[in-house]
């Protein structure tokens, strides 16, 4: 699953805010919010449309280690 760090970098890289990624995953902004902060445990759903959402704009999830040592990552495709 994508973690906090990956959903907040997401973002960064294509310049969304917190509302324009829960628009596009049709989930609640306090859910992003929480998500990111780490204060909840999301549902597998939910992590599923955010990641969706995010890949649809253009961003790609790394796995650790899946490219160069140093944990989970995202890039633009």
């Amino acid at each position: 699953m994508i973690t906090s760090a990956q959903i907040r970098a997401a973002r960064a890289l294509i310049n969304w805010k917190q509302t324009d990624l829960s628009k596009a995953a049709g989930v609640s902004e306090m859910s992003v919010k929480n998500i990111e902060r780490g204060t909840t445990d999301p549902r597998v759903s939910t992590l599923e449309a955010i990641r969706t959402a995010l890949e649809a704009a253009g961003v790609s999830f790394l796995a650790d280690g899946e490219t160069t040592p140093g944990g989970p990552g995202v890039r633009l495709r």
